[in-house]
């Protein structure tokens, strides 16, 4: 079947990683998005196993749509109750709004196809689905673009950086898919040692243990919550068949150690917290303590951290730019032979490290503009 799996522009490159080792085909990159083929039980797979997706969508067709009553027309050709039962709610979403194409704004392309869908049940059984905006089991995707129309079904159900794991309470907590994205380009493959010494809510060092024991981010998902369940079509065998293999797949323990550590005891508490809810606390350790107190858990490894920015730090005029130059003497001092990918916020002022990175990848976290800082800490790291 051919799918679209969604995520943010600038992770992109992550979730093309991702979906070429699980072995999808025919990779197709676009804006926010990859396109690509998968076979039944891969499609499954996916859905438990992606870290860097938003969401994955199943294509129905790609229509002409350059008027309203094209779209309606063309969308009501589509066999709907084919794909789905007449007693599941089902709501339409849009997304874009192609001016110079079709002159459509969004709400006329839902009325448009949602209408044709209720049309086409009413004319094949004589009745037509509710339509269910707060929760709905099938959700229509339209994408206008250009005067043409890519009809979809989301499959996902609530958006896939949801693990069911986070703790509220962090003021500036990462997504999990960001954070995956993070550990994936600064080449994190779960074999090395990890830390994180400021590692606030947890999100970093929890995606890290499900990444080094192969535990597949969502495979604790309730029933129903995907929205593949309540297509027509659902193999329930073949769905329960994948996720066995996909548990057996779990290793005991990582092959490396596991580390998360922060100045707020109240942080620390927050992220074991979370790491029981995600069923990986066994495998991570936590500690108490500063960043610059922090000593190498290992000859080598890999230091993550999203560098706090503002409040956290306190208001003290200089308090920022002290801390960044203390992350970079504690580096360089002690972390020889390591490497580190340092998130930090554009406006801050992470040149203070005066470490030169491998790499700087911009990222966004949320509304605030980022840097993904990559440094190679072999001995007599240069300045930057």
């Amino acid at each position: 079947m051919r799918l679209i799996a969604t995520c943010p522009e600038e992770i992109k490159p992550a979730l093309l990683h991702e979906l070429e080792a699980l072995g999808a085909a025919d990779l197709v990159p676009g804006f926010r998005a990859v396109g690509f083929e998968a076979s039944d039980e891969l499609f499954y797979e996916l859905h438990v196993k992606l870290r860097t997706a938003s969401r994955i969508l199943r294509v129905i067709k790609e229509v002409p749509a350059q008027s309203p009553a094209m779209l309606y027309s063309q969308a009501r050709r589509i066999r709907w109750c084919d794909l789905f039962d007449a007693q599941h709610g089902f709501m339409v979403e849009s997304l874009g709004a192609d001016v110079d194409g079709g002159g459509m704004p969004p709400k006329q392309v839902i009325t448009q196809v949602r209408e044709s869908i209720r049309d086409v049940f009413n004319r094949e059984l004589g009745r037509a689905p509710a339509v269910d905006t707060e929760e709905p089991r099938v959700v229509v995707v339209a994408h206008l673009e250009r005067g043409r129309c890519m009809l979809s079904l989301d499959t996902s159900g609530k958006s896939l950086h949801k693990r069911g794991y986070r703790e509220s309470g962090h003021p500036a907590p990462l997504k999990e898919t960001l954070a995956a994205a993070i550990l994936l380009m600064a080449g994190y493959d779960g074999t090395q040692a990890f830390m994180d010494p400021m590692c606030g809510s947890g999100t970093l060092a929890i995606e890290a243990a499900m990444m080094a024991v192969r535990k597949a981010p969502r495979i604790h998902r309730k029933k129903g919550e995907f929205y593949f369940e309540w297509l027509k079509g659902f193999d329930r065998a073949l769905w329960r068949t994948t996720q066995d293999r996909v548990r057996a797949e779990k290793l005991e323990a990582p092959p490396a150690p596991i580390l998360a550590s922060d100045i707020d005891p109240g942080y620390v508490a927050m992220a074991q917290k979370s790491a029981l809810k995600a069923r990986v606390e066994r495998y991570i350790a936590f500690e108490t303590r500063r960043f610059q107190d922090c000593e190498p858990v290992a000859e080598r490894g890999l230091l993550v951290t999203n560098l706090p920015y503002g409040d956290r730090i306190g208001s003290r005029e200089g308090a920022v730019q002290q801390l960044y130059e203390e992350v970079g003497d504690t580096l360089k001092q002690k972390f020889s032979g390591w490497q580190a990918a340092i998130l930090a916020a554009a406006a801050s002022p992470y040149k203070a490290i005066g470490l030169k990175p491998s790499r700087s990848i911009a990222l966004m976290n949320g509304s605030i503009p980022c840097r993904l800082l990559i440094y190679e800490l072999y001995s007599g790291s240069r300045r930057g």
